[in-house]
């Protein structure tokens, strides 16, 4: 199936939800990324990935990477894609043109991300950890190290890792054992086994440059003690020429469930007398570097899960479209009719759809969020969009990653037996998606982040004006009139008042019963994410409505805004409605777990 790029749908959510060409209007160092840029960005976004990744995906999953004897060779064509992606510039969109950068704001490079993480999953993660190279580099590196490595990341000739996890340290960082010795001419020996590391060898790339966390010698225990270490694959000369290969090795690759074409590696460093690294920043601050990479991360997963499951839902609406099998159940025809016709069928397809849709608009409102912050002429907007950003992370991570499984698991539904062969494709992004929950921080630790930094430290501040803000567009809805709008605005407004419900809850007890509060983490990080992309559908009904009313016929079309008022309408009818049993889990599901002694599993 040929791959069908939600352009519109992005363009949509960018015009008039995240107010693109206000930001533009407004901010000086964005007058050159309104709407005109965000669709030509787009369109040629789409072309590239339809034509040159897209066809390598279900082939790479087929027939994966190798490795043998240290050198990973990437799946057929993906070689050639990169050196396709590289050229064209996309490795730098949005990073600064000083380091040879396109500049352009996150709103639309995050729509850029998730149509090669649509795609092409396997593919997309080598220039992901890249990015989040670069965004480590540009917060902690001395000028003249980001002179150094910067340019060659930015235009893709290197590629970028992060390397944190080892065989005993999965998500606990204090166990890192990895040590980085000082050489004496300014840089250090590091010695170490990492895992898990993602594009940590191939041949792609010119060189590839590893961020490491090490210790070290007398290093304080635990995250304090922690330092970051640029570490090439090949050492770079004066002259900015590659010299010899540094003592880095890969030792293997993993045998995956899903995102088979991607190496996944173990790497062994200083086998050979010590790799050499280069300190970035001050010692012992390198988790707080690198947090910055895994935040970026963090949010980049989110896309991969809205790609994959518009990438998913396409799939099975195309075949739904073609499988003929059944008579309708209202009798309309005495032949069999495309499964797509089936109730049950379209039921399936719209909680794809509508959740791909709420996904998207709530990651590109939050990257517009990232874009004020940093770019807004007023500091109190910027603070303000800056605690906004924050608090959507966690949602856009694990919500997005979450509702992906689903989202693929009913793909495979749709195609009944069909699904469950491997030659359709469907089970691909099954398989595929089961890792976004996991990467980077598994969803128990975004929720984690979402109960501790988001809601207990300012005591649930920033979730009550968020909620305040959902309540004024329930009054918007209610007063349009129409019985789709007063529809979703009793939804929307259940759903905020379990999501009030549930930051009491966490507020109330955090302190004295944390068992009972982290026990439903999750159920409300799931709750929270429900309603923000909820509240984003609830927003572009009324747009739509709007456009439908005036009559005045947009670059959109009468059937794309009539199909957004009846996501909205669906997604609040089914996907909203969960709210209730999500907040009955936060507050009162408790009960049994911390009651269930361990020794009873």
């Amino acid at each position: 199936m040929p791959f069908n790029a939600p352009v519109k749908d992005m363009l949509f959510a960018m015009q008039h939800l995240a107010g693109l060409d206000a930001m533009a209007g407004s901010m000086p160092a964005l007058a050159d990324a309104g709407m005109d840029t965000a669709q030509a960005v787009l369109e040629e976004a789409a072309r590239f990935h339809t034509e040159v990744t897209a066809p390598l995906n279900h082939p790479g999953d087929v027939a994966p990477t190798t490795w043998k004897d240290g050198e990973v060779t990437a799946s057929k064509g993906f070689k050639e894609a990169y050196r396709l992606y590289r050229e064209g510039g996309w490795q730098g969109i949005q990073q600064p043109a000083e380091y040879g950068g396109q500049a352009l704001p996150k709103t639309i490079g995050a729509a850029c991300l998730e149509l090669c993480n649509s795609s092409n999953l396997s593919f997309a993660l080598c220039p992901l950890l890249t990015d989040g190279a670069i965004e480590a580099l540009l917060t902690a590196a001395s000028d003249e190290m980001k002179r150094q490595w910067l340019p060659k990341l930015v235009s893709g000739e290197w590629s970028g890792t992060m390397n944190l996890t080892e065989p005993q340290a999965g998500s606990d960082l204090a166990l890192v054992r990895t040590r980085a010795e000082p050489a004496g001419d300014g840089s250090y020996k590091i010695f170490g086994t990492k895992i898990f590391i993602t594009w940590g060898e191939h041949d792609m790339a010119e060189n590839i440059v590893h961020l490491v966390l090490a210790r070290l010698p007398n290093a304080p225990e635990g995250i304090k003690g922690i330092s970051l270490f640029v570490v090439p694959k090949f050492l770079v000369n004066a002259d900015g020429s590659l010299g010899a290969r540094n003592d880095v090795r890969c030792t293997g690759i993993e045998h995956k469930l899903g995102i088979k074409a991607s190496a996944t590696c173990t790497l062994q460093f200083g086998e050979q007398g010590g790799a050499v690294g280069y300190l970035v920043g001050e010692p012992h601050r390198g988790l707080e570097y690198m947090f910055v990479m895994m935040n970026h991360a963090r949010f980049a997963v989110g896309t991969e899960g809205i790609g994959l499951s518009q990438r998913a839902y396409e799939k099975a609406a195309a075949y739904a479209r073609e499988r003929v099998q059944s008579r309708p159940v209202d009798g309309s025809s005495k032949n069999a009719v495309p499964i797509i016709q089936h109730p049950d069928v379209k039921r399936m397809l719209l909680t794809m759809r509508a959740l791909a849709e709420g996904c998207r608009a709530m990651a590109i409102n939050a990257a517009a969020a990232y874009d004020r912050s940093h770019h807004h002429g007023d500091a109190a907007v910027r603070a303000e969009s800056a605690a906004f950003y924050e608090w959507m992370v966690p949602l856009v991570k694990g919500y997005s990653t979450e509702v992906a499984q689903e989202v693929a698991l009913l793909g495979v539904q749709v195609h009944g037996g069909m699904g469950f062969i491997e030659e359709t494709g469907a089970a691909q992004y099954y398989r595929d998606a089961k890792i976004l929950s996991i990467y980077e921080g598994t969803t128990a630790i975004q929720a984690n982040d979402l109960v501790g930094r988001k809601t207990v430290r300012d005591a649930g501040a920033f979730a009550k004006t968020l909620a305040a803000q959902i309540a004024e567009t329930e009054k918007e809805l209610a007063a349009s009139g129409s019985d789709h709008a007063r529809a979703v605005a009793q939804q929307l407004a259940a759903a905020r008042q379990g999501f009030e419900q549930a930051v009491d809850f966490i507020v109330a007890e955090a302190k004295n019963n944390p068992n009972a509060v982290y026990a439903g983490s999750v159920p409300y990080l799931m709750l929270a994410g429900n309603l923000v992309a909820g509240w984003q559908l609830a927003r572009s009904l009324l747009v739509s409505e709007k456009q439908l009313a005036d009559g005045d016929d947009d670059h959109y079309g009468p059937a794309f805004h009539r199909n957004k008022v009846l996501t909205a309408r669906f997604y609040a009818d089914h996907i909203l409605s969960r709210i209730h049993g999500l907040a009955h889990s936060v507050v009162q599901g408790h009960v049994a777990t911390v009651a269930f002694g361990v020794d009873d599993f």
